[in-house]
């Protein structure tokens, strides 16, 4: 009898050990939370989604500088937060300096990779994704010549531009690509006036669809492209709806579920460190078709860029990866 109380006792104590254990986090990129963009999809694909039909509360840090993200992830790791999810590759040295100080306290990467014992790194085949968006483009396109901006010029960013270059050439293997990045810091991604500017210029020179991988500098693009009469395609989360009748589609960069998962996953008492790579196959990646641009994707586009999709998966297409050696096809 007293050793089947122990037991309880010791089954009691546990579980609330891990109960009190969970405490989720995240830290937005400096970005900011509502950026419609990257940071945005984790808030309402991530932290929505734990609230309100988990009923787990989140605790959330927006930095509004590099220096704060490093004393935002030590406090969150002092008060016993985890796992810590943060969000963008510039965290990477800020996150790797902290997990390694708090080696008790889990923390989940988003687009970087740390090998430490008490960090999950989750990484995205976006040229997968920009394959299907470039395919789409090049359907879509009457003068043969479709644009790409991104944000800071760094292979991820490229890793986008060349995944949709080679589904453009996958339709029209003579059409013509404008490439333009924003800058080369992390403000790049926050760069409305800029990503107007540059989509402007490509406008001049005839394009007809322009896909943005730069984060809120992608609301300037997509301004610009609607008063120039042409298509613009977002990223990350679903655009669709913020310039109906010129967003061609968005390609789905789907960080809100990954964290999510983490999430549920550290609840569950199943989260691992380690490396995640989430592409097609793993509905990571993806394009959108919605009430707001059903009407510009006919049927006929619609199976024709989901065969795509099949192919992909399938291993009959094999989309390059441009961050394999920082060259495209």
């Amino acid at each position: 009898m007293n050793a089947l109380k122990a037991t309880w006792i010791s089954i009691l104590f546990c579980s609330t050990s891990f109960a009190t254990s969970f405490k989720p986090a995240v830290i937005y990129d400096t970005a900011g939370k509502f950026d419609k963009s990257f940071n945005e999809a984790v808030y309402k694909g991530g932290v929505q989604p734990l609230v309100e039909k988990h009923g787990v509360k989140v605790r959330e840090v927006a930095p509004k500088s590099e220096t704060q993200i490093e004393s935002g992830l030590t406090k969150l790791a002092k008060r016993g937060y985890q796992p810590i999810v943060a969000v963008g590759f510039s965290m990477r040295p800020h996150v790797e300096k902290v997990a390694k100080a708090f080696p008790d306290i889990q923390f989940t990467i988003i687009d970087a990779k740390i090998d430490l014992p008490n960090v999950q790194s989750i990484l995205f085949k976006e040229h997968e994704g920009s394959f299907l968006v470039g395919a789409l483009a090049a359907l879509s396109s009457k003068s043969n010549k479709i644009g790409f901006i991104g944000g800071m010029d760094l292979p991820m960013i490229h890793k986008f531009a060349c995944g949709y270059r080679q589904g453009a050439m996958h339709i029209k293997p003579d059409i013509a690509l404008s490439q333009a990045m924003t800058g080369n810091t992390p403000m790049a991604f926050n760069d409305p006036a800029k990503g107007a500017t540059l989509a402007k210029a490509q406008i001049q020179e005839g394009v007809d669809v322009i896909f943005a991988a730069a984060g809120s500098t992608g609301i300037g693009v997509y301004a610009a492209a609607k008063q120039g009469g042409i298509y613009a395609i977002g990223v990350d989360s679903n655009q669709n709806f913020m310039q109906p009748g010129t967003m061609l589609t968005s390609m789905l960069k789907k960080v809100g579920v990954a964290t999510l998962q983490t999430w549920l996953e550290a609840q569950q008492g199943k989260w691992q460190a380690g490396v995640k790579v989430k592409g097609l196959k793993e509905d990571g990646v993806g394009w959108a078709l919605d009430e707001h641009n059903r009407p510009l994707v006919s049927e006929a586009m619609e199976t024709q860029i989901n065969g795509l999709k099949d192919k992909i998966i399938s291993g009959e297409i094999k989309v390059h990866d441009y961050t394999e050696n920082n060259e495209c096809p």
